[in-house]
């Protein structure tokens, strides 16, 4: 059953008031996004996904683009960008950080729910977003109407998702004991960062913005492989992320023993 208008104005109002609460913390509050390997792991995807884009325009959208992680990446990679995010403090930071590349006609920034905004069939030759699908009231079919935007031979990046493994147990008691061990030292490993780096982090609730990230209702992965049937050509790679400023040595027993807890995508149409 499609989302009601209600449900859809619900996410959307707790995404504004979360992102409100958390802009100008955002990078500081998200060692999972802004480590130096997760930065590098994404940085090498995206070159990978430019390079598979046929008689590239250098054009791409970045949805729900937030402060500007994938935006200044895209730049980087000789694209013309326009970036799209709900929150309009988040809009704010990302006009300050790349002004230059809106002055030079490089980045158009517009602050909106993406399911507001319409753009030109194949108007862009590659369509990205990080961290984005478990906020949106509809995300299968917001995929479907962004593949519609997308050129022949584009391609589509989605990452930073919760994989089908995330809410699962594993196998065996030990493998379960050591993933309950790992997420429950998250929260602590970063408050002790924090403490130390004497940053005060405001107290935010993502119960309803984040709604897709939860175990009763978690992304349907199943749905989203059907949406990207449409495709030539279409992958999920499922990861390890680091979630931590400073090393967890809990991780690396995690990482040997419990399946990968993030997924991304590519699909090029």
């Amino acid at each position: 059953m499609p989302p009601t208008e209600n449900f859809k104005d619900s996410i959307h109002q707790a995404n504004v008031v979360v992102h409100r609460s958390e802009a100008k913390y955002y990078e500081a509050l998200h060692p999972e996004v802004y480590s130096k390997k997760e930065q590098k792991r994404i940085t090498s995807i995206l070159t990978a996904a430019d390079k598979m884009v046929l008689n590239n325009g250098k054009k791409a959208l970045d949805f729900g683009a937030g402060t500007g992680n994938l935006t200044g990446k895209l730049l980087t990679l000789g694209y013309s960008v326009t970036a799209i995010d709900i929150s309009a403090e988040m809009c704010a930071i990302l006009k300050v950080k790349f002004k230059t590349a809106i002055e030079a006609g490089k980045l158009q920034v517009i602050n909106s729910p993406i399911e507001a905004i319409s753009f030109a069939r194949g108007e862009f030759d590659l369509i990205a977003c990080y961290s984005v699908l478990h906020h949106l009231p509809d995300y299968i079919g917001t995929l479907e109407k962004l593949s519609g935007y997308l050129k022949e031979g584009g391609v589509l990046y989605i990452d930073h998702e919760a994989s089908p493994f995330y809410w699962k147990d594993e196998p065996n008691p030990f493998a379960n004991l050591v993933k309950l061990l790992y997420f429950h030292s998250i929260p602590t490993f970063n408050i002790l960062y924090f403490w130390v780096a004497g940053i005060r982090v405001p107290s935010i609730d993502y119960t309803l913005s984040d709604y897709w990230h939860k175990k009763e209702h978690p992304l349907d992965h199943a749905a989203i492989q059907k949406a990207l049937k449409a495709y030539a050509f279409s992958k999920r790679v499922d990861y390890y992320q680091t979630g931590t400023w400073i090393a967890n040595p809990i991780f690396y027993v995690y990482k040997l023993v419990c399946k990968p807890e993030m997924s991304y995508w590519l699909a090029k149409k």
